[in-house]
Protein backbone atom coordinates (compact mmCIF):
# COMPACT_ATOMS: atom_id res chain seq x y z
CA UNK A 1 0.00 0.00 0.00
CA UNK A 2 3.11 2.53 0.76
CA UNK A 3 4.68 1.70 -2.29
CA UNK A 4 1.55 2.42 -4.02
CA UNK A 5 1.28 5.59 -2.69
CA UNK A 6 4.22 6.64 -3.41
CA UNK A 7 3.36 5.66 -7.18
CA UNK A 8 1.40 7.74 -7.18
CA UNK A 9 2.63 10.56 -5.41
CA UNK A 10 5.39 10.76 -8.52
CA UNK A 11 2.29 10.28 -11.17
CA UNK A 12 2.57 13.77 -13.33
CA UNK A 13 -0.94 15.63 -13.42
CA UNK A 14 -1.58 14.54 -17.06
CA UNK A 15 -0.91 11.63 -16.31
CA UNK A 16 -3.26 11.41 -13.35
CA UNK A 17 -5.67 13.16 -16.15
CA UNK A 18 -5.42 9.94 -18.88
CA UNK A 19 -5.78 7.66 -15.88
CA UNK A 20 -9.14 8.97 -14.58
CA UNK A 21 -10.88 8.86 -17.60
CA UNK A 22 -9.62 5.62 -18.53
CA UNK A 23 -11.07 4.51 -15.47
CA UNK A 24 -14.55 5.69 -15.64
CA UNK A 25 -14.54 4.52 -19.17
CA UNK A 26 -13.90 1.22 -18.46
CA UNK A 27 -16.11 0.96 -15.39
CA UNK A 28 -18.66 2.53 -17.22
CA UNK A 29 -18.22 0.06 -20.18
CA UNK A 30 -18.89 -2.69 -17.67
CA UNK A 31 -22.15 -1.29 -16.45
CA UNK A 32 -23.37 -1.11 -20.38
CA UNK A 33 -22.46 -4.37 -20.44
CA UNK A 34 -24.68 -5.94 -17.89
CA UNK A 35 -27.90 -7.69 -19.49
CA UNK A 36 -30.28 -4.79 -17.39
CA UNK A 37 -28.38 -1.80 -19.21
CA UNK A 38 -30.39 -2.76 -22.56
CA UNK A 39 -33.70 -3.84 -23.72
CA UNK A 40 -32.67 -6.83 -24.99
CA UNK A 41 -30.36 -7.48 -22.65
CA UNK A 42 -27.36 -7.99 -24.49
CA UNK A 43 -24.51 -5.66 -26.25
CA UNK A 44 -21.53 -5.94 -28.40
CA UNK A 45 -18.60 -5.43 -25.72
CA UNK A 46 -17.01 -3.24 -28.01
CA UNK A 47 -19.93 -1.16 -28.25
CA UNK A 48 -20.29 -0.74 -24.98
CA UNK A 49 -16.92 0.97 -24.99
CA UNK A 50 -17.55 3.04 -27.96
CA UNK A 51 -20.84 4.32 -26.33
CA UNK A 52 -18.95 4.78 -22.66
CA UNK A 53 -15.95 6.21 -24.20
CA UNK A 54 -18.35 8.30 -26.13
CA UNK A 55 -19.95 9.73 -22.93
CA UNK A 56 -16.93 10.19 -20.77
CA UNK A 57 -15.98 12.21 -23.29
CA UNK A 58 -18.77 14.27 -23.73
CA UNK A 59 -18.88 13.19 -27.74
CA UNK A 60 -22.47 12.00 -28.45
CA UNK A 61 -21.65 9.59 -31.19
CA UNK A 62 -23.54 6.56 -30.87
CA UNK A 63 -23.34 2.93 -33.02
CA UNK A 64 -27.17 2.46 -30.70
CA UNK A 65 -30.05 4.97 -29.98
CA UNK A 66 -29.98 5.78 -26.67
CA UNK A 67 -33.66 5.90 -25.84
CA UNK A 68 -34.57 2.70 -27.69
CA UNK A 69 -31.70 0.39 -27.64
CA UNK A 70 -30.66 0.82 -23.60
CA UNK A 71 -32.99 0.61 -20.93
CA UNK A 72 -34.00 3.10 -17.98
CA UNK A 73 -30.91 1.96 -16.29
CA UNK A 74 -28.73 1.92 -19.37
CA UNK A 75 -29.89 5.51 -20.05
CA UNK A 76 -28.74 6.78 -16.14
CA UNK A 77 -25.97 4.83 -16.45
CA UNK A 78 -24.79 6.91 -19.65
CA UNK A 79 -26.30 10.04 -17.63
CA UNK A 80 -23.64 9.75 -14.72
CA UNK A 81 -20.86 9.09 -17.18
CA UNK A 82 -21.30 12.42 -19.47
CA UNK A 83 -21.67 14.25 -15.80
CA UNK A 84 -18.80 12.84 -14.50
CA UNK A 85 -16.99 13.79 -17.87
CA UNK A 86 -17.92 16.91 -18.02
CA UNK A 87 -17.06 17.96 -14.54
CA UNK A 88 -14.01 15.07 -14.83
CA UNK A 89 -13.70 12.60 -12.20
CA UNK A 90 -10.53 14.27 -10.79
CA UNK A 91 -13.34 17.19 -9.67
CA UNK A 92 -15.19 14.65 -7.88
CA UNK A 93 -13.32 13.33 -6.51
CA UNK A 94 -11.52 16.28 -5.20
CA UNK A 95 -14.83 17.81 -3.51
CA UNK A 96 -15.37 14.58 -2.04
CA UNK A 97 -12.70 14.53 -0.33
CA UNK A 98 -12.66 17.70 0.64
CA UNK A 99 -16.09 17.53 2.05
CA UNK A 100 -15.11 14.90 3.81
CA UNK A 101 -12.47 16.66 5.53
CA UNK A 102 -9.61 14.32 3.80
CA UNK A 103 -6.18 15.54 2.64
CA UNK A 104 -5.80 15.93 -1.23
CA UNK A 105 -2.78 15.01 -3.16
CA UNK A 106 -0.58 18.03 -4.68
CA UNK A 107 -0.93 15.98 -7.69
CA UNK A 108 -4.92 16.63 -8.05
CA UNK A 109 -4.11 20.09 -7.03
CA UNK A 110 -2.04 20.37 -9.68
CA UNK A 111 -4.24 18.91 -12.06
CA UNK A 112 -7.10 20.80 -10.90
CA UNK A 113 -4.67 24.19 -11.89
CA UNK A 114 -3.98 22.83 -15.17
CA UNK A 115 -7.37 22.40 -15.60
CA UNK A 116 -9.39 24.97 -14.33
CA UNK A 117 -7.48 28.03 -13.90
CA UNK A 118 -5.20 29.93 -16.57
CA UNK A 119 -2.71 31.31 -13.72
CA UNK A 120 -1.61 30.23 -10.87
CA UNK A 121 -4.60 30.33 -7.69
CA UNK A 122 -4.44 29.80 -3.77
CA UNK A 123 -8.22 29.78 -3.98
CA UNK A 124 -8.67 26.34 -6.18
CA UNK A 125 -11.00 24.51 -4.03
CA UNK A 126 -13.00 28.22 -3.84
CA UNK A 127 -13.04 27.50 -7.78
CA UNK A 128 -13.80 24.02 -7.34
CA UNK A 129 -16.65 24.80 -5.36
CA UNK A 130 -18.10 27.97 -7.69
CA UNK A 131 -18.11 24.96 -10.56
CA UNK A 132 -20.03 22.90 -8.58
CA UNK A 133 -22.53 25.37 -7.64
CA UNK A 134 -23.27 26.93 -10.79
CA UNK A 135 -22.90 23.41 -12.74
CA UNK A 136 -26.03 21.94 -10.48
CA UNK A 137 -28.08 25.18 -10.64
CA UNK A 138 -27.65 25.69 -14.28
CA UNK A 139 -27.96 22.11 -15.08
CA UNK A 140 -31.51 22.15 -12.92
CA UNK A 141 -32.74 25.86 -14.57
CA UNK A 142 -32.33 24.10 -18.19
CA UNK A 143 -34.09 20.56 -16.93
CA UNK A 144 -36.96 22.90 -15.81
CA UNK A 145 -37.23 25.13 -18.85
CA UNK A 146 -37.04 21.77 -20.73
CA UNK A 147 -39.57 20.02 -18.54
CA UNK A 148 -42.05 23.10 -19.33
CA UNK A 149 -41.58 22.42 -23.25
CA UNK A 150 -42.04 19.11 -23.09
CA UNK A 151 -45.05 18.83 -20.54
CA UNK A 152 -47.12 19.63 -23.44
CA UNK A 153 -46.77 16.37 -25.55
CA UNK A 154 -45.67 14.17 -22.67
CA UNK A 155 -46.79 13.09 -19.63
CA UNK A 156 -44.97 14.98 -16.64
CA UNK A 157 -42.32 12.66 -15.08
CA UNK A 158 -41.44 11.66 -18.87
CA UNK A 159 -41.05 15.33 -19.57
CA UNK A 160 -39.56 15.93 -16.99
CA UNK A 161 -36.97 13.08 -17.44
CA UNK A 162 -36.30 14.16 -20.95
CA UNK A 163 -35.94 17.98 -19.33
CA UNK A 164 -33.10 16.44 -17.16
CA UNK A 165 -31.42 14.25 -19.84
CA UNK A 166 -31.15 17.00 -22.02
CA UNK A 167 -30.24 19.54 -19.76
CA UNK A 168 -27.15 17.38 -18.30
CA UNK A 169 -26.19 16.10 -22.07
CA UNK A 170 -26.92 19.98 -22.99
CA UNK A 171 -24.21 21.73 -20.67
CA UNK A 172 -21.94 19.20 -20.80
CA UNK A 173 -21.71 19.36 -24.47
CA UNK A 174 -22.50 15.51 -24.87
CA UNK A 175 -25.00 15.52 -27.37
CA UNK A 176 -26.47 12.57 -26.65
CA UNK A 177 -30.18 12.44 -27.04
CA UNK A 178 -33.35 10.19 -25.97
CA UNK A 179 -34.84 11.14 -29.49
CA UNK A 180 -33.96 8.91 -32.19
CA UNK A 181 -33.73 12.41 -34.88
CA UNK A 182 -32.07 14.25 -31.63
CA UNK A 183 -34.15 17.46 -31.81
CA UNK A 184 -35.21 17.57 -35.27
CA UNK A 185 -38.74 17.30 -34.46
CA UNK A 186 -38.35 19.99 -32.31
CA UNK A 187 -36.45 22.52 -34.88
CA UNK A 188 -39.22 24.58 -34.36
CA UNK A 189 -39.38 25.25 -30.95
CA UNK A 190 -38.18 28.41 -29.86
CA UNK A 191 -38.16 27.80 -26.31
CA UNK A 192 -36.03 24.56 -27.03
CA UNK A 193 -33.60 25.86 -29.57
CA UNK A 194 -33.02 28.72 -26.65
CA UNK A 195 -32.36 26.59 -23.86
CA UNK A 196 -30.48 24.12 -25.57
CA UNK A 197 -28.50 26.64 -27.27
CA UNK A 198 -27.82 28.40 -23.77
CA UNK A 199 -26.61 25.59 -21.91
CA UNK A 200 -24.36 24.57 -24.92
CA UNK A 201 -22.54 27.72 -25.02
CA UNK A 202 -22.30 28.06 -20.56
CA UNK A 203 -20.81 24.84 -20.74
CA UNK A 204 -18.57 25.36 -23.65
CA UNK A 205 -17.08 28.83 -22.68
CA UNK A 206 -15.14 27.04 -20.10
CA UNK A 207 -15.00 27.59 -16.24
CA UNK A 208 -12.14 29.79 -15.60
CA UNK A 209 -14.39 32.67 -17.65
CA UNK A 210 -17.37 31.34 -15.49
CA UNK A 211 -15.58 32.07 -12.29
CA UNK A 212 -13.96 35.43 -13.62
CA UNK A 213 -17.38 36.42 -15.18
CA UNK A 214 -19.10 35.43 -11.51
CA UNK A 215 -16.30 37.46 -9.31
CA UNK A 216 -16.61 40.52 -11.58
CA UNK A 217 -20.45 40.58 -10.88
CA UNK A 218 -20.31 39.64 -7.09
CA UNK A 219 -16.93 42.09 -6.07
CA UNK A 220 -16.24 44.48 -8.59
CA UNK A 221 -19.31 45.85 -9.71
CA UNK A 222 -18.96 48.99 -7.51
CA UNK A 223 -14.90 49.22 -8.11
CA UNK A 224 -12.52 48.67 -10.52
CA UNK A 225 -11.90 45.68 -11.44
CA UNK A 226 -10.93 43.84 -15.34
CA UNK A 227 -11.41 40.93 -16.87
CA UNK A 228 -8.33 38.72 -17.77
CA UNK A 229 -7.49 38.29 -20.87
CA UNK A 230 -8.25 34.72 -21.14
CA UNK A 231 -12.27 35.68 -20.53
CA UNK A 232 -11.89 38.58 -22.84
CA UNK A 233 -10.31 36.51 -25.59
CA UNK A 234 -12.91 33.61 -24.64
CA UNK A 235 -15.96 36.07 -25.17
CA UNK A 236 -14.85 38.01 -27.92
CA UNK A 237 -13.99 34.55 -30.25
CA UNK A 238 -16.79 33.04 -28.98
CA UNK A 239 -19.29 35.63 -30.36
CA UNK A 240 -17.36 35.64 -33.24
CA UNK A 241 -17.33 32.05 -34.24
CA UNK A 242 -20.89 32.12 -33.49
CA UNK A 243 -22.31 34.74 -35.79
CA UNK A 244 -20.04 33.44 -38.60
CA UNK A 245 -21.03 30.02 -38.31
CA UNK A 246 -24.57 31.14 -38.44
CA UNK A 247 -23.80 33.41 -41.61
CA UNK A 248 -22.30 30.41 -43.72
CA UNK A 249 -24.51 27.94 -42.65
CA UNK A 250 -27.70 30.62 -43.58
CA UNK A 251 -25.67 31.58 -46.89
CA UNK A 252 -24.74 27.78 -47.98
CA UNK A 253 -27.77 25.92 -47.34
CA UNK A 254 -30.37 27.62 -48.97
CA UNK A 255 -30.52 24.82 -51.63
CA UNK A 256 -30.35 22.01 -49.68
CA UNK A 257 -31.49 21.81 -45.93
CA UNK A 258 -32.86 25.39 -45.26
CA UNK A 259 -34.92 24.96 -48.62
CA UNK A 260 -38.35 25.77 -48.58
CA UNK A 261 -38.46 26.92 -44.74
CA UNK A 262 -39.17 30.77 -43.61
CA UNK A 263 -36.54 33.51 -43.03
CA UNK A 264 -37.29 33.23 -39.25
CA UNK A 265 -36.65 29.58 -39.19
CA UNK A 266 -33.71 29.28 -41.75
CA UNK A 267 -31.99 32.00 -39.12
CA UNK A 268 -32.91 30.24 -35.81
CA UNK A 269 -31.75 26.48 -37.43
CA UNK A 270 -28.69 28.58 -39.19
CA UNK A 271 -28.08 29.87 -35.27
CA UNK A 272 -28.20 26.32 -34.02
CA UNK A 273 -25.94 24.27 -36.07
CA UNK A 274 -23.66 27.05 -35.19
CA UNK A 275 -23.21 26.65 -31.81
CA UNK A 276 -23.71 22.95 -31.36
CA UNK A 277 -20.65 22.12 -34.12
CA UNK A 278 -18.17 23.35 -32.06
CA UNK A 279 -19.00 21.55 -29.06
CA UNK A 280 -22.44 19.80 -28.57
CA UNK A 281 -23.55 17.40 -31.48
CA UNK A 282 -27.75 18.33 -31.02
CA UNK A 283 -29.19 18.42 -34.49
CA UNK A 284 -32.18 20.31 -35.57
CA UNK A 285 -31.67 19.33 -39.29
CA UNK A 286 -30.95 16.14 -41.09
CA UNK A 287 -27.02 16.80 -41.59
CA UNK A 288 -26.42 14.37 -44.64
CA UNK A 289 -27.68 16.15 -47.09
CA UNK A 290 -25.52 19.29 -46.56
CA UNK A 291 -23.04 20.48 -49.15
CA UNK A 292 -19.43 19.75 -49.35
CA UNK A 293 -19.26 23.89 -48.62
CA UNK A 294 -21.04 23.40 -45.19
CA UNK A 295 -19.58 20.57 -44.45
CA UNK A 296 -16.25 22.16 -44.38
CA UNK A 297 -17.48 25.20 -42.50
CA UNK A 298 -18.91 22.75 -39.79
CA UNK A 299 -15.66 20.42 -39.69
CA UNK A 300 -13.56 23.81 -39.41
CA UNK A 301 -15.86 24.88 -36.32
CA UNK A 302 -15.61 21.11 -34.89
CA UNK A 303 -11.65 21.40 -35.45
CA UNK A 304 -11.67 24.64 -33.37
CA UNK A 305 -14.29 23.21 -30.65
CA UNK A 306 -15.22 25.36 -26.92
CA UNK A 307 -12.53 26.64 -25.20
CA UNK A 308 -10.03 25.63 -22.42
CA UNK A 309 -11.64 24.57 -18.85
CA UNK A 310 -15.46 23.36 -20.30
CA UNK A 311 -16.80 20.29 -21.29
CA UNK A 312 -15.44 19.80 -24.87
CA UNK A 313 -12.55 19.18 -27.12
CA UNK A 314 -10.93 20.58 -30.24
CA UNK A 315 -7.89 22.94 -30.40
CA UNK A 316 -10.09 25.39 -28.15
CA UNK A 317 -10.75 28.98 -29.16
CA UNK A 318 -8.03 30.63 -27.57
CA UNK A 319 -5.68 28.58 -29.35
CA UNK A 320 -7.40 29.97 -32.66
CA UNK A 321 -7.00 33.80 -31.07
CA UNK A 322 -3.64 33.26 -30.24
CA UNK A 323 -2.32 32.07 -33.85
CA UNK A 324 -4.47 34.59 -35.58
CA UNK A 325 -3.25 37.36 -33.54
CA UNK A 326 0.29 36.24 -33.76
CA UNK A 327 0.37 35.92 -37.48
CA UNK A 328 -1.29 39.23 -38.21
CA UNK A 329 1.19 41.11 -36.09
CA UNK A 330 3.96 39.39 -37.92
CA UNK A 331 2.62 40.31 -41.38
CA UNK A 332 2.37 44.11 -39.83
CA UNK A 333 6.12 43.51 -38.77
CA UNK A 334 5.54 43.19 -34.85
CA UNK A 335 7.48 40.65 -33.58
CA UNK A 336 6.13 40.67 -29.77
CA UNK A 337 2.49 40.01 -30.82
CA UNK A 338 -0.42 41.68 -28.36
CA UNK A 339 -4.08 41.09 -27.21
CA UNK A 340 -6.36 43.17 -26.04
CA UNK A 341 -3.21 45.95 -24.62
CA UNK A 342 -1.35 42.36 -23.60
CA UNK A 343 1.50 40.79 -24.62
CA UNK A 344 1.59 37.03 -26.07
CA UNK A 345 4.40 35.17 -24.71
CA UNK A 346 6.51 33.26 -26.87
CA UNK A 347 5.66 30.07 -25.49
CA UNK A 348 1.89 30.60 -25.90
CA UNK A 349 3.08 30.97 -29.49
CA UNK A 350 5.00 27.76 -29.77
CA UNK A 351 2.40 25.81 -27.77
CA UNK A 352 -0.62 26.44 -30.05
CA UNK A 353 1.60 25.68 -33.02
CA UNK A 354 1.95 22.93 -31.08
CA UNK A 355 -1.65 21.41 -30.87
CA UNK A 356 -2.59 23.02 -34.24
CA UNK A 357 0.14 20.53 -35.83
CA UNK A 358 -0.19 17.91 -33.63
CA UNK A 359 -3.69 17.83 -34.17
CA UNK A 360 -4.26 17.80 -37.62
CA UNK A 361 -1.69 15.41 -37.83
CA UNK A 362 -3.16 12.73 -35.65
CA UNK A 363 -6.50 13.76 -37.61
CA UNK A 364 -4.85 12.79 -40.98
CA UNK A 365 -3.24 9.79 -39.84
CA UNK A 366 -6.84 8.73 -38.25
CA UNK A 367 -8.33 9.15 -41.07
CA UNK A 368 -6.41 7.37 -42.89
CA UNK A 369 -6.11 4.32 -40.95
CA UNK A 370 -10.48 4.71 -41.31
CA UNK A 371 -10.66 4.80 -44.92
CA UNK A 372 -7.46 1.60 -45.01
CA UNK A 373 -9.85 -0.80 -42.88
CA UNK A 374 -13.79 0.83 -43.82
CA UNK A 375 -14.90 -1.78 -46.44
CA UNK A 376 -15.95 0.85 -49.43
CA UNK A 377 -19.38 -0.48 -49.90
CA UNK A 378 -20.60 -0.43 -46.43
CA UNK A 379 -22.10 3.27 -46.32
CA UNK A 380 -25.58 3.21 -47.91
CA UNK A 381 -28.42 5.90 -48.21
CA UNK A 382 -27.82 9.61 -50.03
CA UNK A 383 -24.01 9.53 -48.92
CA UNK A 384 -23.23 6.11 -50.48
CA UNK A 385 -20.10 6.97 -52.42
CA UNK A 386 -18.72 9.70 -50.73
CA UNK A 387 -16.31 7.98 -48.12
CA UNK A 388 -13.93 10.40 -48.55
CA UNK A 389 -16.22 13.12 -46.77
CA UNK A 390 -18.16 11.53 -44.43
CA UNK A 391 -15.38 9.48 -42.57
CA UNK A 392 -13.20 12.76 -42.17
CA UNK A 393 -16.47 14.72 -40.89
CA UNK A 394 -16.67 11.47 -38.21
CA UNK A 395 -12.98 11.76 -37.46
CA UNK A 396 -12.99 15.59 -36.83
CA UNK A 397 -16.22 14.78 -34.53
CA UNK A 398 -14.70 12.57 -32.64
CA UNK A 399 -11.87 14.77 -32.25
CA UNK A 400 -13.59 18.08 -31.32
CA UNK A 401 -15.73 15.69 -28.98
CA UNK A 402 -18.68 17.32 -31.15
CA UNK A 403 -20.62 14.09 -31.92
CA UNK A 404 -22.25 15.38 -35.11
CA UNK A 405 -22.35 12.36 -38.16
CA UNK A 406 -23.27 12.25 -41.67
CA UNK A 407 -24.30 8.93 -41.46
CA UNK A 408 -21.20 6.67 -40.75
CA UNK A 409 -21.31 5.95 -37.11
CA UNK A 410 -23.52 3.81 -37.04
CA UNK A 411 -22.30 1.14 -39.99
CA UNK A 412 -18.37 1.30 -39.22
CA UNK A 413 -16.86 -1.65 -37.96
CA UNK A 414 -15.04 -2.57 -34.81
CA UNK A 415 -11.63 -1.14 -35.77
CA UNK A 416 -13.57 1.68 -36.80
CA UNK A 417 -15.02 2.49 -33.87
CA UNK A 418 -12.46 1.70 -31.93
CA UNK A 419 -9.97 4.25 -33.83
CA UNK A 420 -12.63 6.88 -32.85
CA UNK A 421 -12.80 5.82 -29.40
CA UNK A 422 -9.41 7.08 -29.77
CA UNK A 423 -9.66 10.13 -30.98
CA UNK A 424 -12.31 10.65 -28.48
CA UNK A 425 -9.87 9.94 -25.52
CA UNK A 426 -7.15 12.18 -27.22
CA UNK A 427 -9.96 15.10 -28.00
CA UNK A 428 -11.46 15.26 -24.36
CA UNK A 429 -7.62 14.81 -22.67
CA UNK A 430 -6.26 17.17 -25.25
CA UNK A 431 -3.39 16.72 -27.76
CA UNK A 432 -0.65 18.36 -25.56
CA UNK A 433 -1.53 16.79 -22.42
CA UNK A 434 -2.20 13.05 -24.35
CA UNK A 435 1.69 13.74 -26.04
CA UNK A 436 3.59 14.52 -22.73
CA UNK A 437 2.12 10.66 -21.46
CA UNK A 438 3.21 8.93 -24.27
CA UNK A 439 6.92 10.78 -24.13
CA UNK A 440 6.94 10.56 -20.25
CA UNK A 441 10.15 9.18 -18.74
CA UNK A 442 12.62 11.09 -21.94
CA UNK A 443 14.48 13.70 -20.24
CA UNK A 444 15.51 16.92 -21.63
CA UNK A 445 18.80 17.15 -23.52
CA UNK A 446 20.76 20.09 -22.39
CA UNK A 447 23.30 20.31 -25.27
CA UNK A 448 22.46 23.51 -27.23
CA UNK A 449 23.95 23.37 -30.57
CA UNK A 450 24.66 26.42 -33.04
CA UNK A 451 21.78 27.88 -34.82
CA UNK A 452 21.69 28.26 -38.67
CA UNK A 453 18.77 29.30 -40.52
CA UNK A 454 16.50 27.41 -43.00
CA UNK A 455 14.22 29.30 -46.17
CA UNK A 456 10.57 28.94 -45.23
CA UNK A 457 7.58 29.54 -47.24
Amino acid sequence: MTSLRHHLRKIHPASLLLISFLTTIFVGAGFLTLPVSTRSGQIHVVDALFTATSAVCVTGLTVQDTGTYFSMFGQIVILILIQIGGLGLMTISVMFFRFFGKSVSFQHRMAMQETFSHTPRKDIYSILKSIFIFTGLTELVGAVLLTISWSRQYPFPQAAYLGLFHSVSAFCNAGFSLFASSLVDFRDSIPVNLTICGLIVLGGIGFPVIYDLHHYLSQCRHARCKFSIQTKSVLTTTFILIVAGTMFYLMLEQAHSLKGSGLGHQILYSLFQSITARTAGFNTLDLSGISNACAMIMMLLMFIGASPGSCAGGIKTTTLTVLVVSTWNRLKGNYRPSLFKKSISEANITKSLSIVGLSTFLIVLVFSLMLICQPAHQIQGPIAGDQFRVYLFEVISAFGTVGLSLGATSVINDWGKLLLVIMMLIGRVGVMSFSYVITVGQKKSGIEYVEENLMLG
